[in-house]
């Protein structure tokens, strides 16, 4: 890409904020296109510094990208990468990368890419903080968790360590992989944004796609769907696996996390010594091990990690105590398959906080877990709650309420629920019909869990 050609940047979010002076800095003329107000984006970009900058703000930004132009363009992750527009720039032979794409092409140092529906957040997590404790290199951790790494890539050094959660979005533009990678699991998700559960797997399969021989990639060992997902992939593969012992990686054992490479068998940890509650958390500290043993990590530091990690916020996250009553937060469940992982990990009787935005996805699958939770009561709020109240009704016997709005939702689950029971907030949805992002959805509950008086007879006013 010649510095002296157009290059429009799609979308000033989280992603593509840092990228348009990074652009900049490289000497290429930039244009930036958003579905905002222009005012707004232009100040955006002097909050960042920028200025002498093309602005192409409201409706029709789509439309006005069509008519620049441009040689290459940087799309925000979570956009449809298609539609007439984008399209007709594709027919032109214009060229689509992302900032992450970017990234990785300049990063010094080899990447490790963590991926699944599901676990993507806490495993990256505490592959991190495990290769923090290990203490040889430098850890940078990023991707779809924190800040962009772009702005930092100056501190990057070839024997760094690099960890990147990477979402389908994220994933979906890439054309080479990461030198390390893992992919969970799978489950349908986003389908609003992808055309269709192929197009959303076919994202997520970039992440060992494009491997060589010298790379590696993470996997559960077995869960068909995922390994012909990667079937053509050259990297090496390690696996870990919740049922049975393996040949080459993490495993369960005699109520212990092992981990098996080249020079034997090692018990890493205790299960009960995890603080992580759930199976699907113990499939996610294997897959920690295995990616950290396979970066060259000391699997010692990450079963340090493991016997103090008690969670990443918003995921199984017990809030408060009140009258009896255990709150926990899970409002990353975005989806039927993080809501049925909920379920599965709780053992109490259940109010659960069910709904919320429509992603176009089926929970034909949550009504069937439903009838084999211990959920006494569903709470249906936002969007999607007559879809709610309509699946548990067709696979369970479970009482149904609706709520106008979230701090109607939590005020009814806490007038229902007993001493000895649980509150869940697991919406199986996203938050968009209410709030900007899960993270919003996650800090209102903790407010209002934090208001709540001791006869459990709704919120303080």
């Amino acid at each position: 890409m010649s510095s002296s050609e157009l290059v429009g940047v799609v979308g000033l979010g989280v992603s593509n904020r840092p990228l348009v002076p990074f652009l900049l800095a490289q000497g290429h003329k930039v244009a930036v296109f958003d579905r905002r107000p222009t005012k707004d984006i232009e100040q955006d970009l002097i909050t960042l510094g920028v200025t002498g900058v093309s602005v192409y703000g409201g409706g029709d930004y789509l439309r006005a990208l069509a008519h620049e132009p441009v040689a290459t363009v940087y799309l925000t992750p979570g956009m449809r990468k298609y539609g007439p527009e984008l399209d007709q720039l594709r027919q032109r032979g214009i060229r689509f990368s992302s900032e992450m794409e970017l990234f990785m092409q300049r990063c010094p140092a080899p990447v490790i890419g963590i991926t699944g529906s599901a676990g993507k957040t806490t495993t990256t997590t505490l592959v991190g903080e495990s290769l923090r404790r290990d203490g040889r290199r430098p850890v940078f951790v990023g991707g779809n968790i924190g800040q962009p790494l772009l702005p930092r890539l100056s501190e990057i050094a070839a024997d760094s360590w690099v960890v990147l959660e990477l979402s389908s979005f994220q994933l979906e533009l890439l054309r080479q992989s990461p030198h390390g990678a893992a992919l969970l699991n799978l489950a349908p998700n986003h389908l609003d944004i992808h055309r269709d559960y192929q197009d959303y797997k076919a994202a997520k399969a970039n992440i060992a796609r494009f491997q060589s021989k010298e790379d590696w990639v993470v996997l559960p060992y077995s869960d068909d769907e995922v390994l012909s997902l990667v079937k053509d992939t050259d990297g090496r593969r390690v696996f870990f696996s919740l049922e049975q012992e393996i040949p080459h990686g993490a495993y369960v054992s005699d109520g212990r996390l092992w981990w098996r490479g080249g020079n034997g068998g090692m018990a890493v940890i205790n299960q009960s010594d995890l603080k992580l509650i759930g199976a699907h958390n113990v499939a996610n500290a294997l897959a920690a091990i295995a990616i950290v043993a396979s970066a060259g990590g000391d699997v010692r530091a990450a079963a340090e990690v493991l016997q103090h990690f008690s969670g990443v916020p918003h995921r199984l996250e017990v809030v408060r105590e009140v009258g009896g009553v255990t709150y926990i937060n899970d409002s990353i469940a975005t989806a039927p398959d993080r809501t049925r992982a909920a379920l599965a990990a709780i053992r109490q009787p259940m109010v659960l906080l069910l709904g919320g935005y429509d992603k176009k996805l089926n929970y034909d699958t949550l009504g069937e877990a439903l009838r084999h939770s211990t959920v006494r009561m569903v709470v249906a709020m936002g969007e999607i709650q007559e879809i709610i109240r309509d699946m548990v009704n067709r696979y369970t016997d479970i009482e149904v309420r609706s709520a106008d709005n979230f701090d109607d939702a939590v005020a009814e689950a806490s007038r229902q629920a007993r001493p000895g029971e649980v509150v869940l907030l697991s919406p199986a949805a996203a938050s968009y019909d209410m709030f900007s992002n899960f993270e919003a959805r996650g800090q209102r509950f903790r407010e209002l869990v934090g208001m709540l008086n001791h006869s459990r007879s709704g919120l303080i006013e």
